[in-house]
């Protein structure tokens, strides 16, 4: 009987085609041991302001709201991988989590929270701000699933890749923790 692979929802903070984040994110993705596969969320940018008026009955929330939540709720991790903008998180992804905290999706999820900058802090203040907002709602992170990622350009290939062994060491320790979050 062969065994089915462990989902892991990754979620770019930004909305930049060529995002630094985004690029991080999918190399984490390949940082992933065998059994274990990263699908990108694409529908950040289709989702609607929030409103509490707006979420009620599933069957009259919009369909992006649907979609984001069944993809939530079909992933056993995610992991979330954020720029910092004016010292916080994008609108963007704040306005996601927010149409999920009545939703509960991530209420006992494993996940992983990453700030990618070029700043030398790393966008440590949106990864504070994130975990918390994520706590507040119970996700699982373990201690060494969240980290900042400093001088962000500097550290990845033109083709993607983690060119820094420290922080590809970092990222793989990622991995390994959240794998160990994930109940059997």
């Amino acid at each position: 009987m062969q065994q089915r692979s462990i989902i892991v929802l990754g979620i770019s903070g930004s909305l930049r085609t060529e995002s630094i984040n985004t690029r991080l994110l999918s190399s984490i993705g390949g940082m992933m041991p065998t059994g274990m596969e990263l699908r990108m969320y694409q529908g950040l940018a289709s989702l609607p302001h929030f409103s509490p008026d707006l979420d009620g009955d599933e069957a009259q929330v919009d369909k992006a709201v649907r979609e984001w939540r069944e993809e939530l709720r079909a992933a056993d991790a995610c992991v979330i991988c954020t720029p910092e903008y004016a010292r916080g998180v994008p609108g963007s992804l704040k306005n996601a989590l927010d149409w999920v905290v009545s939703s509960g999706e991530f209420v006992s999820m494993p996940t992983a929270v990453v700030s990618a900058s070029p700043h030398p802090d790393g966008g440590s203040t949106a990864l504070h701000s994130l975990t918390m907002t994520l706590k507040m709602m119970s996700a699982a992170i373990p201690e060494e699933a969240a980290m900042a990622v400093p001088f962000a350009s500097r550290i990845m290939g033109d083709d993607g890749s983690v060119t820094d062994a420290n922080t590809e060491s970092s990222l793989r320790q990622l991995v390994r923790s959240l794998l160990h979050t994930i109940p059997n």
